[in-house]
């Protein structure tokens, strides 16, 4: 299903290297909670907040192309959501497991263009009440957002079949 496998982070290699290889890590784990799950369990929430592992990875996927294309790169990109309050986090219908993670795929390849054709020091094209964002600080809050998100994915994905940890 997912084509996000997870890689062994280098050690010694360059600080891009090491902050893509997290972030590429973190990305793993969260679609892999997607993997063998069908629609309906997908779709279900089993908390009190309504978080189901669909919404939850869609909006991750809407996530990486606001954060990355939009705003650093200040490409403009069609967001069906945009301007409405987690709306990116509703299972509707005829999403599906497979369907969220290939736009996840798709959202993440735009992203990680992005990131390859920038250095760790470049500002973001626009900005945010005045203030600008490096490349640096944008990868470093998509890892800690990624892996907030993947916590969430794995406490329901327990809930629904007992699966538990990073990766398979």
């Amino acid at each position: 299903m997912t084509t996000l496998k997870p890689r062994a982070t280098p050690k010694t290699g360059t600080e891009k290297e090491i902050l893509r290889t997290i972030l590429h890590n973190n990305r793993a784990a969260v679609a892999w909670k997607l993997e063998g799950v069908n629609a309906e369990d997908a779709a279900r929430s089993m908390v009190s907040s309504g978080t189901n592992l669909i919404g939850l990875v869609k909006h991750l996927a809407w996530v990486e192309l606001g954060w990355f294309v939009e705003f650093f790169a200040g490409e403009p990109v069609d967001d069906p959501y945009a301007g409405m309050d987690d709306a990116d986090m509703r299972a509707e219908p005829g999403d599906t497991a497979e369907s969220v993670i290939e736009l996840y795929e798709q959202h993440i390849a735009r992203a990680d263009a992005v990131i390859d054709a920038h250095d760790l020091e470049e500002l973001s094209a626009r900005d945010r009440h005045g203030e600008r964002f490096s490349l640096r600080w944008i990868v470093a809050h998509m890892i800690e957002e990624t892996a907030r998100h993947a916590g969430h994915a794995d406490i329901l994905r327990e809930q629904i079949d007992g699966t538990t940890g990073l990766y398979p």
